[in-house]
C-alpha cells in the first residue's frame, strides 16, 4: 500500500518525504480546506522542484478540496499558470465544478476525488471513473466490508482510505458547525474546529423532562445558548476520538485499499515525521522488508506525539467512531531544534579558525589595557565567567552539524536525536557542545533564532530531529496547548 503524508508547508513536505512517504499532500493558498495550514505560495515551487529532484520516485499531490463558488473558479483560472509550475502528480478535489477546468488545463495529472465528496458505494466510484478520476479517497464512513465491496466490483479504481489522525464529527467532514458560531465555513478552508472547544450542557429541568432539550455555552462565548440534538442510536455530539489503523494494516490490504493517509497538513514538522515514520515501518514490516519485531520500536514512538484516544473508526463497527472524547493528550517531549547537514571539512576549519580568532582578539584586548582597567576587567570577569569567550577545539572523531534551534537548550540539557531509520539516539551531557558557527565560541545556551552549530561523535543525517524532556508535563493530565497552537 501507498503511503501519503500531510504536508502543510515546505518544510513539512521535506520530512515527510525524509521519514517515509511514498507521496504527499500540499494545499495553494485559498483554494484548500487547511487554509489556517502554511500551504505553497509565491516562489515556494522552485524548492518543490529541488526536493522532488531529490526524491525521484516521491510523488506529490496537491488539494484543491474547497467547495467552489464561482468567484473561486474564476480566481483559479487566473491562478493557473502559477499552479502548473509545480511538479503535481495529481489533484484531490471534491466539486465536480472544477474538474473540466483542470481537464481542460492539465491533462496529464491525474484526478483523485477527496473524502469530501462521501462516496461511500460502487454506484458512485463507477461514475466518478467514467468521467476521468483515477483515485477515491474514500468517505471515513465506509467500512472494510463495504471497502471490499467496491473493489471487487470496481478493481480498476485505486482507492485511498485514512489510516490515522484527526476525524470530524460531521459526515467526512461536512460540517456546518465552525460557519454556524464563527461564521468561518469549515467546506471553504476557514474551519476553527468549534467541535473540539470547551462546552457547559444547560438546560431547563422542567423543558429537559418534558423534551429531553439540552443547550449548550461555549466557554469564552458566555450567555450564547446552541442546541443539541442526539439520535436514538448514537450520543456523539462534538469532539471525536484519533483514528489510529496501524495494528490492522493488514485488514486493510485485505480489503483491497491501495493506499493510506495521514491527517494532519497543520500539525507539527515533529508530528509529520514521527507518524509517518511508524507507519513506513509497519508497511515495511506487512510487505517483509524488515521484522514486525523491527518495526514495534518505531509504532511505540506515536504515543509520544500529541493525540487523542483512539478509534478504529467506521472500519469494524460505526459505535467505535461515535465514542467521543476531550481535549488531547500531552506529548512529554518538546521539539527542541533540526539537524540540517554535517558541515564540510572546510566549514569545520573555518568554525575552529574562529575559535582560536575570538580567543586571541580577547586575550589581545585584555593585553592592550592600562593595569587598572585590566584589573578592573579581570575581576569583572571573575563575577561573570560567562563574559570570556571560549573557543570550540577540534576532537578527534567528532562533527559539526548545522542546527536550527526551535526552542531552547543547553549544554546541560540530554538530547534526544530522531533520524528515519534510529528509534531514539541518546545525547547525555558532556557528549555533545555547541558553539556560534561565526566566532566559534562555546555557547552556555541557545533559542530560536539563533545562528549555532553541534559538535559530537554521533552521526546524524540531515532531518535529524531533537527533542527534549518537557519539565512541565505530567503523566495522565492533559494541557490545553491552545488552538491555534500545532500539537507535537
Amino acid at each position: 500500500m501507498e503511503l501519503v503524508s500531510p504536508a502543510g508547508n515546505i518544510d513539512k513536505l521535506y520530512y515527510a518525504y525524509t521519514y517515509g512517504a511514498d507521496a504527499a499532500y500540499i494545499g495553494l493558498k485559498r483554494f484548500s480546506l487547511r487554509i489556517k495550514a502554511d500551504n505553497f505560495y509565491e516562489d515556494e515551487y522552485k524548492q518543490v522542484i529541488e526536493l522532488k529532484k531529490k526524491y525521484p520516485h516521491k510523488r506529490l499531490f496537491c488539494a484543491l478540496n474547497i467547495t467552489f463558488h464561482n468567484h473561486d473558479i474564476e480566481q483559479f483560472i487566473k491562478n493557473i499558470d502559477y499552479f502548473k509550475c509545480y511538479p503535481i502528480d495529481s489533484f484531490i478535489v471534491q466539486d465536480i465544478g472544477i474538474v473540466p477546468v483542470l481537464q481542460k488545463h492539465f491533462p496529464n495529472t491525474a484526478l483523485h476525488l477527496s473524502t469530501q465528496a462521501n462516496c461511500v458505494n460502487s454506484g458512485a466510484v463507477k461514475m466518478y471513473r467514467s468521467i476521468g478520476f483515477r483515485r477515491i479517497v474514500l468517505g471515513r464512513e465506509a467500512s472494510l466490508d463495504e471497502i471490499r465491496q467496491i473493489k471487487d466490483a470496481v478493481p480498476d479504481m485505486e482507492l485511498e482510505c485514512f489510516a490515522h489522525g484527526a476525524m470530524c464529527v460531521a459526515y467526512s467532514g461536512r460540517c456546518l458547525l465552525s460557519a454556524y458560531l464563527t461564521g468561518r465555513s469549515a467546506n471553504s478552508g476557514f474551519c476553527s474546529q468549534s467541535c473540539r472547544w470547551n462546552y457547559d450542557v444547560l438546560a431547563d429541568p422542567k423543558k429537559l423532562a418534558e423534551s429531553g432539550a439540552l443547550v449548550l455555552e461555549e466557554h469564552e462565548r458566555p450567555g450564547e445558548y446552541f442546541p443539541v440534538y442526539e439520535g436514538d442510536d448514537f450520543t456523539a455530539v462534538l469532539s471525536s476520538k484519533d483514528l489510529r489503523m496501524i495494528e490492522h494494516l493488514d485488514d486493510m490490504k485485505k480489503a483491497g485499499v491501495d493506499a493510506i493517509k495521514i491527517e494532519g497538513r497543520m500539525k507539527s514538522i515533529y508530528y509529520v515525521a514521527l507518524v509517518t515514520r511508524a507507519y513506513r515501518k509497519a508497511l515495511d514490516a506487512q510487505e517483509g522488508i524488515i521484522t514486525r519485531e523491527q518495526a514495534e520500536p518505531f509504532v511505540q514512538e506515536l504515543d509520544n506525539v500529541s493525540h487523542r484516544e483512539s478509534t478504529t473508526g467506521f472500519y469494524y463497527n460505526r459505535g467505535n467512531a461515535d465514542k467521543t472524547t476531550v481535549g488531547a493528550t500531552d506529548s512529554p517531549y518538546i521539539l527542541t531544534a533540526t539537524i540540517s547537514t554535517r558541515l564540510t571539512q572546510q566549514q569545520e576549519s573555518d568554525v575552529f579558525k574562529a575559535a582560536e580568532r575570538t580567543e586571541q582578539e580577547f586575550q589581545t584586548r585584555l593585553d592592550s589595557m592600562h593595569p587598572q582597567a585590566r584589573q578592573a576587567a579581570e575581576e569583572d570577569y571573575r563575577l561573570h565567567p560567562e563574559k570570556v569567550p571560549h573557543g570550540i577545539t577540534a576532537q578527534d572523531g567528532w562533527h559539526l552539524y548545522e542546527v536550527q534551534a526551535l526552542n531552547k537548550f543547553s549544554p546541560e540539557d540530554t538530547l534526544e536525536c530522531i533520524t528515519p531509520n534510529t528509534v531514539c539516539t541518546v545525547l547525555e551531557p558532556g557528549s555533545w557542545r555547541m558553539a556560534d558557527p561565526r566566532t566559534g565560541t562555546l555557547l552556555d545556551w541557545v533559542c530560536n533564532g539563533h545562528s549555532c552549530v553541534l559538535y559530537t561523535r554521533q552521526e546524524l543525517p540531515g532531518g535529524t530531529l531533537i527533542r527534549t524532556k518537557d519539565p512541565d508535563f505530567i503523566p495522565g493530565t492533559i494541557r490545553d496547548p491552545g488552538r491555534d497552537k500545532a500539537a507535537l
